[in-house]
């Protein structure tokens, strides 16, 4: 065992070891101003053919992108060496750095490069060609320590932990204060999480961890390898992130540009379908609903449902007192013609339209075409094409056929469903009359369980090219008539006074050298999106990678949804079940899966937390014992010294007894976060009693994570961290919540430090 060296790094060594990381930041700021220039450059170049502006466009999005990742990697550029035995020294760091010399050799080696995984990877036991791992701590661009490992058996410590590499750095790492922003862990990852980060792209990995085994960090750390490794098959295509809450992707959003990608796509459930915003809350029992497979066939139902059938046959009269009769059999005919296509709704409403058309038109040709001495009709087909195009034409006959088959959004599909129970009773006759009370409600926004179902309505309905091509048409002529009056507005501002100065002369203005559809594609090329940027606005995108973080909160709707979004199933599937809160969620990975990959799919576990102190963890063990008896908690690899404590007072004095002890505790840290977690139904009355003792304190929906007291429920605390916890009412959350004792367990185990819980009596 190996994790202190025999000799201490001496003031000599950091002197070194900070000349060389001057000299990288050198280097660094060398290429931001490369890149910076060049960007500039570009950004100044006009014209030129088709091609050569799409290669100024994709030149300016590389620059942009490598200013931003150096900027990025300031902090921490240099965090490692490896001295190999063949006496050969490789520096590692977030970014890889080159000589600008002919050699072009390695200055910094990028953490995700195949020679740097030694770092995470090799002990004493298996050393992989190592001698000495260096650590080396950093603020600012100044070195501060240096901590060393000899891989020797014979300088092993014997007080170590065999399975951590850079144990005195990792524990540095646990034991500092949290900022209200996840950190990376690029500098300790462990070889449970390495094995995790760097398992090949295709298919799809499981994650399974329980509390502080790093799961989300390794998520994200993967997607950064990924996109290192396979960037040519992932740069177009693109990586989606998807999360619990807009917290939690608040809490992790600086991760990924430390790490120098910038690139990932970072979304909640509900904000998965593009153009809704899904903030409105409902009940536990209707969201568990929503995400029952049933919904699919509820849907399906409800679009056949608003594929009419008259009853009576339908009169429609033309401005020209003419009176044309639709029977219900023609109607019938037609609808069946249109669903034996297989074409989505809206797509099939053409050849519905077509039939109908047909039959109306046959009726005219059979009025005034009709021979009076008993012959032939004398209309030709010439003819009867013109009264069909005139029939689509009349506003009788669009009125009617919108009433027997209209052409339908997926928001207008879903908020006609849920507000008449009618149409609820035909789409959901499987279902029993409390569910679907439970469907029913009046307009007004979208749920995050309404998100999948909107997708599923897409899937269904489909968009009809026609109405995009044209709804396009008329966005680029608006754009074009702006584009005119820009123009005209040139022309107008044209000094007469500068012309009279010129005899003779022509004065050129920006309207003499470029017309309207110049000055339009111009506008176009500058709007040119990112791929992320392309992705989040279309609803079809499919992504080379997924990665979903607490996936176990998915329900089986869910699960649907993103399996459109990636068809090639390269998938990191990151969570644990243990910790399933909602109703809907996923009860085991095997039966989440099985619909779309069978049993072909790969598991890997992460055994050991790293932020869950053993005391806390003791304390949480006995709940998870309730979850499910064959469940065993992870390892803590290490004693906060604080044991959990829990304090019984009278429910009239929960407020002033939760400001005491937090007023307490907040003193207490000399830096860190203090998060205190309570029922959902106490989040006004306690936040506020809080927020009146301690002004810093946040509170709300989404609150601001840097405040050093942040108040939240269960919900909105998954996947978060914090130094100290005061959780209340722990009953009250448990009774609270469908699986209350998940969310129990997901409470216990949010510190790092210090836990302490408040109970009512």
């Amino acid at each position: 065992m190996s994790r202190h060296s025999a000799d201490s790094p001496s003031d000599d060594d950091i002197g070194r070891e900070q000349e060389y990381v001057s000299m990288l930041y050198q280097r660094l700021d060398g290429l931001r101003e490369q890149a910076s220039r060049r960007l500039t450059e570009q950004l100044r170049s006009t014209g030129g053919t088709l091609q050569a502006r799409s290669q100024r466009d994709s030149a300016v999005r590389m620059y942009a992108d490598q200013v931003e990742q150096f900027s990025a990697v300031e902090s921490g550029l240099c965090f490692g060496r490896l001295d190999r035995d063949d006496g050969s020294r490789h520096y590692i760091g977030r970014i890889g750095i080159f000589d600008s010399g002919g050699d072009y050799d390695p200055l910094l080696m990028d953490w995700r490069a195949p020679a740097a995984r030694a770092f995470y990877l090799a002990t004493a036991a298996n050393p992989q060609g190592v001698r000495r791992r260096r650590h080396l701590r950093t603020r600012q661009r100044k070195v501060t320590a240096l901590h060393d490992e000899v891989l020797d058996l014979a300088t092993a410590a014997p007080g170590g932990h065999e399975e951590l590499t850079g144990e005195a750095s990792l524990l540095a790492a646990l034991d500092a204060g949290r900022t209200g922003r996840m950190r990376d862990i690029v500098e300790t990852i462990q070889a449970e999480q390495d094995r995790v980060i760097r398992a090949d792209l295709p298919g799809v990995l499981v994650v399974q961890g329980g509390p502080g085994t790093g799961k989300t960090a390794v998520a994200l750390h993967r997607a950064a390898y990924l996109l290192y490794t396979h960037r040519r098959e992932l740069s177009t295509r693109g990586v989606l992130l998807v999360g619990p809450n807009t917290t939690f992707l608040r809490y992790i959003s600086q991760v990924l540009p430390t790490l120098a990608e910038t690139g990932v796509l970072l979304r909640t459930q509900a904000d998965l379908f593009p153009g809704v915003t899904a903030r409105r809350t409902e009940p536990a029992a209707t969201a568990a609903l929503k995400g029952r497979p049933v919904m699919a066939e509820v849907l399906a139902a409800a679009v056949r449902d608003r594929q009419w059938m008259p009853d009576e046959p339908l009169e429609i009269e033309l401005p020209q007192q003419e009176v044309l009769l639709l029977d219900p059999a023609t109607v019938r005919a037609a609808r069946d013609r249109a669903r034996r296509s297989g074409r989505p709704h809206n797509l099939a409403r053409a050849l519905f339209d077509v039939e109908i058309v047909h039959v109306l038109a046959a009726q005219v040709a059979e009025r005034i075409g009709a021979d009076p001495l008993g012959g032939e009709n004398l209309l030709d087909e010439a003819d009867v094409a013109e009264i069909r195009r005139e029939l689509r034409e009349e506003p009788e006959v669009r009125a009617v056929l919108d009433r027997l088959w209209p052409v339908l959004t997926p928001q207008r599909l879903l908020a006609d469903l849920y507000a008449e129970p009618d149409r609820i009773a035909v789409a959901a006759p499987m279902l029993d009359d409390t569910e679907r009370a439970l469907l029913h409600r009046e307009p007004g926004g979208w749920t995050p369980a309404d998100v999948p179902l909107l997708d599923e309505a897409a899937e269904l309905l489909g968009e009809d090219e026609r109405a995009a091509t044209a709804r396009r048409e008329r966005i680029r002529a608006l754009q074009r008539e702006y584009a005119e009056g820009v123009l005209e507005i040139a022309r107008g501002s044209r000094s007469i006074d500068v012309e009279d100065e010129f005899e003779g002369g022509e004065i050129l203005g920006v309207a003499d050298l470029i017309d309207a559809d110049r000055l339009l594609e111009r506008q176009e090329e500058v709007d040119r999106l990112t791929t992320a940027q392309r992705a989040a606005a279309d609803r079809t995108w499919t992504f080379g990678h997924v990665i979903v973080d607490e996936a176990q909160e998915l329900s089986p709707m869910a699960w649907r949804l993103l399996m459109r979004r990636c068809p090639s199933r390269s998938m990191t599937i990151v969570g644990d079940v243990a910790q399933t809160g909602a109703l809907a969620g996923t009860p085991s990975w095997a039966e989440a899966l099985a619909p779309y990959v069978a049993d072909r799919w790969r598991l890997e576990e992460l055994t050991v937390s790293y932020r869950t102190p053993s005391e806390i963890m003791a304390v949480a063990a006995g709940v998870l014992a309730r979850i499910d008896p064959a469940l065993r908690p992870p390892r803590s690899v290490r004693d906060s010294g604080a044991d959990p404590w829990d304090r019984a007072v009278p429910a009239g004095r929960l407020a002033a007894e939760l400001v005491t002890a937090a007023t307490a505790e907040a003193g207490a840290l000399a830096d860190g976060r203090l998060g205190v977690i309570v029922p959902d139904g106490l989040v006004d009355e306690l936040g506020a009693a809080l927020a009146a003792a301690l002004p810093e304190a946040a509170v709300g929906e989404h609150p601001e994570l840097e405040s050093r007291v942040v108040v939240l429920t269960v919900a909105q605390a998954k996947g978060l961290e914090f130094d100290v916890v005061l959780l209340v009412d722990p009953d009250g959350i448990e009774a609270g919540s469908p699986r209350g004792a998940s969310d129990l367990y997901v409470a216990l185990t949010r510190a790092t430090q210090r836990l302490g819980i408040i109970r009512p009596t």
